[in-house]
């Protein structure tokens, strides 16, 4: 089945043309777009939940492209955000480039199949070409999120079970 990320990911969760001085201030700017999405759960923890990811290894994709993420207590379902950095900052890459697109995820503490097949959908279209190009070409919050979203057709997996609001 086709993953709906218009469920994880919502406009006010994507910022295009974000300065960012560092690795760090990337992740707290991610942590405060990841917030949006629920807001009863502290900045902070998700913050040092992005950290303390980043200390078990990088999450450089490579080519530009990072996807920080992190497993948050209390969260029922994945939660995205999406940062196009106006200027690209050093994430320890593996191949040596730096970062101008950063792709944030908080997932449940206990991971679903639903969860893993969210992750491995994202990941995988991280690494295509074409909507990298598309995400780069974006001038505004608006496009980015147009363009993603357009270039969703490329996340395949289980259809994630969510939480619905009455």
């Amino acid at each position: 089945m086709t993953m709906l990320l218009e469920e994880i990911i919502k406009p006010d969760s994507v910022l295009c043309n974000a300065r960012a001085r560092s690795k760090k201030h990337c992740l707290e700017i991610l942590s405060e777009l990841l917030v949006r999405s629920n807001p009863e759960i502290p900045n902070e923890l998700i913050f040092e939940g992005l950290i303390d990811r980043e200390r078990l290894g990088c999450t450089s994709l490579d080519r530009g492209v990072a996807f920080p993420h992190c497993r948050v207590e209390g969260l029922d379902f994945a939660c995205a955000a999406l940062i196009k950095l106006s200027d690209a900052v050093d994430f320890d890459a593996s191949d040596g480039e730096p970062v101008d697109l950063v792709f944030g995820m908080m997932v449940p503490a206990e991971l679903g199949d639903e969860d893993y097949a969210d992750i491995k959908a994202v990941t995988s279209a991280l690494c295509d070409e074409g909507l990298r190009g598309r995400l780069r070409a974006a001038t505004t919050s608006s496009e980015l999120y147009t363009a993603l979203v357009d270039g969703s057709t490329l996340f395949t997996g289980v259809q994630p079970k969510r939480a619905v609001a009455p």
